[in-house]
């Protein structure tokens, strides 16, 4: 073979490889075209356009009375597109750049107009289409701010994008709020109502596709949801933000006042169960304190001798005793121990009389004497009355009671049944002990307590409440009437006498002082101390119950000392605020030589509303809807002031809003002078008018 046979034989070898080469390819970018091509377009998308969720506005929650307590209010993160579709035009862009960048910096005042201008201009040079202009900018702000120059050309054309972003907050600000609770991300389950109706609240989220563009920033792909979010549902809970407010105030001085490491305030209404104040408090720095913990449903503690309503209400109803019984008091011994009474022996007196005085030593015998032998029967009626239960409450964290009984390993034959007598050798939170005083107020009907009356979407209830009854009738009701009887009688003649009694309305309840142990430590290791008062009020009608526990107070330590005046002063600023239990004996007085209030002439409803109210009876009833006092000294004589359509009504008398509301109605406009009640009009009452002509009104 000669040499030039040998070249084309290796140019023809090297041509068909390449050849056969370029067909391997083809044959490949077909099938990764076509038979693999959904996949790997799949797999692009995934990477560049991605479906992300949009948080829904969450419900709003509400005290009793329609307070909002909490809210979502929306926040905005600013971004610009520096290639948006209106302002793709170099000479566009830099003729207004400096324009913005001026609003900008006066606005928002935290880089000068120059900076915003290099930000802008160097995105522009970037061709950046995702730029950080600021965070956290409300609705109010973003409605000024798409008015500046670029971003009013159009909502989406001037390169504004404004990211939504919801910011909860609580317009109370502390008040209430452990029990509304919070949720966020690093919470996995939710605190007070914010988690506990976190389902109801959270609503459902939307969609919107992002894509991802260079720098791995995702920006919308368009300016609409692709799923828009559904809001939340609003929860009306049973928190009552006037008694919420008296309830943090009046603990809170109180702690201070005591030095006290912790504390807290609950207050029910007694028929239907629901919750109007949960006040919790823990010392974070001397004279400083703040909600950390919730007391009231998780502070399983000894409640000591608030717990006596129960020992005697079982000795009661087991018919072993009577109010009357004598008992002794001072000490009483137990093997390797002497209970003793804080305040020495009263001597042999009546079990009333022991119970008003709050003697340990008196309970302690009467529970020993009488079901030594049969142990078991007193902690039947605990658990018959379900206080060794959780109430199931709506709010997560409630303490899980301990109440012992025979079979307990813990159980000392000799020591635990009097040691329980008094309130030891047990756990129960105040949330527990204020139920069971709620249920000798309600004639013995036990009830759990509710945070949460209704749940409403759009205005709309979906759902309602009402308290669950763990026992309808907790005792006889000879038993029931004697129990009341002697939880007034220690307001009025006992331990709660000093400092709870008020001589203008009955309150029912009982002192508590109860050594708490520290931790593993035991009871001996450092003296402290918990006082607590329980109780309802008015006494002969109950509306309200409450509870007042302050946990290690410094100095006085008693029951009625530290917690006594947040109970007197809570329930007196409630009693004298609620009209339904403050009715003064006022009678009907009819106006005879005396002369009565001076009453501004216009709607005669409101005004009829505050005689009444006074107890004056007006002489002569008005037919029209407004009217003209006239103050006599036979009474209030009522001048009707008719409405004619084309005639000047007389406004003479009438303080400015009505006067104003009259006028308009008939067409006219007002120029006012002065201030006060109007005392002459420009056109004569009973003129004849025409719309738009304007009356001078002369106020004083």
């Amino acid at each position: 073979m000669n040499i030039r046979a040998n070249i084309l034989m290796r140019v023809y070898l090297a041509f068909g490889l390449i050849v056969l080469f370029a067909f391997a390819v083809i044959l490949r970018l077909g099938d990764v075209q076509f038979r693999q091509g959904h996949k790997w377009r799949a797999m692009a998308d995934s990477l560049s356009v991605r479906e992300f969720d949009i948080e829904a506005t969450r419900g709003n929650i509400y005290s009793v009375d329609g307070s909002l307590l909490a809210t979502s209010v929306p926040e905005y993160e600013l971004r610009m597109d520096m290639f948006a579709g209106g302002i793709q035009d170099n000479e566009l862009f830099y003729s207004k750049v400096d324009s913005l960048a001026f609003k900008l910096a006066q606005f928002f005042k935290d880089k000068s107009a120059k900076d915003y201008s290099r930000l802008l201009r160097k995105a522009r040079q970037d061709s950046a289409r995702y730029v950080l202009i600021k965070r956290k900018v409300s609705y109010q702000d973003l409605k000024e701010i798409r008015k500046f120059p670029l971003y009013n050309i159009g909502k989406h054309s001037g390169g504004l994008m404004a990211i939504q972003q919801n910011r909860r907050i609580l317009p109370f600000k502390a008040l209430a709020a452990r029990t509304i609770g919070y949720k966020n991300e690093n919470v996995k389950n939710g605190v007070g109502l914010e988690g506990a109706y976190g389902n109801y609240i959270n609503g459902e989220s939307g969609k919107r596709l992002m894509q991802r563009i260079s720098g791995g920033v995702w920006i919308p792909v368009n300016s609409d949801a692709e799923v828009a979010p559904k809001d939340g549902a609003d929860i009306i809970s049973t928190i009552d933000i006037n008694m919420q407010d008296l309830a943090q105030s009046a603990l809170e001085k109180q702690l201070i006042k005591s030095d006290a490491h912790h504390g807290a305030v609950i207050i029910m209404e007694v028929a239907t169960g629901e919750v109007r104040a949960v006040a919790n408090f823990t010392r974070v720095e001397q004279g400083v304190y703040k909600e950390q913990f919730n007391y009231a449903i998780a502070g399983n503690q000894d409640p000591g001798s608030t717990f006596k309503a129960a020992s005697y209400m079982a000795l009661l109803e087991d018919k072993y005793i009577d109010t009357n019984t004598m008992v002794a008091t001072g000490e009483y011994p137990i093997p390797g121990h002497v209970i003793k009474d804080s305040h020495g022996s009263i001597g042999v007196v009546t079990v009333k009389k022991a119970f008003e005085q709050s003697s340990n030593a008196a309970i302690a015998s009467l529970v020993n004497k009488y079901y030594k032998d049969n142990q078991s029967k007193f902690t039947d009626h605990l658990y018959n009355w379900h206080l060794n239960e959780k109430m199931n409450l709506q709010i997560p964290g409630e303490a899980q009671p301990v109440v012992k009984n025979p079979k307990n390993k813990s159980w000392n034959k000799n020591m635990s049944l009097p040691q329980m007598a008094y309130g030891y050798e047990m756990q129960l939170t105040p949330l527990k002990m204020l139920s069971f005083y709620n249920a000798i107020a309600n004639n013995g009907k036990y009830l759990a307590p509710i945070f949460v009356k209704e749940i409403r979407r759009l205005g709309n209830p979906i759902e309602q409440f009402k308290a669950r009854i763990i026992n309808e009738k907790i005792c006889s009701d000879v038993t029931l009437k004697k129990m009341q009887e002697m939880l007034e009688a220690v307001v009025t003649n006992g331990s709660g006498r000093q400092i709870v009694y008020n001589p203008l309305y009955k309150i029912a309840g009982k002192t508590g002082t109860a050594q708490v142990a520290d931790n593993n430590l035991g009871y001996k290791a450092k003296r402290q101390y918990q006082a607590s008062f329980v109780g309802y009020f008015p006494a002969e009608k109950p509306k309200y119950s409450m509870i007042v526990v302050i946990n290690d107070p410094k100095g006085a330590y008693y029951g009625a000392l530290v917690s006594g005046p947040v109970f007197r002063e809570i329930a007196d600023r409630i009693y004298a605020s609620d009209i339904d239990m403050y009715k003064p004996d006022v009678k009907t007085h009819y106006v005879g030589n005396t002369k009565p209030p001076e009453a501004k002439a216009g709607q005669s409803q409101a005004v009829k509303k505050v005689y009444n109210a006074l107890g004056i009876k007006p002489l002569y009833a008005a037919k029209s809807e407004y009217f003209n006092s006239i103050d006599t000294s036979n009474g209030v004589a009522y001048h009707d002031t008719e409405m004619e359509k084309g005639v000047m009504p007389d406004v003479n008398g009438m303080g400015l809003k009505d006067a104003m509301f009259l006028l308009g109605n008939v067409g006219l406009k007002a120029r006012v002078k002065g201030s006060g009640k109007v005392v002459a009009q420009s056109i004569q009452a009973g003129s004849r008018i025409g719309k738009g002509l304007v009356v001078e009104l002369q106020l004083q």
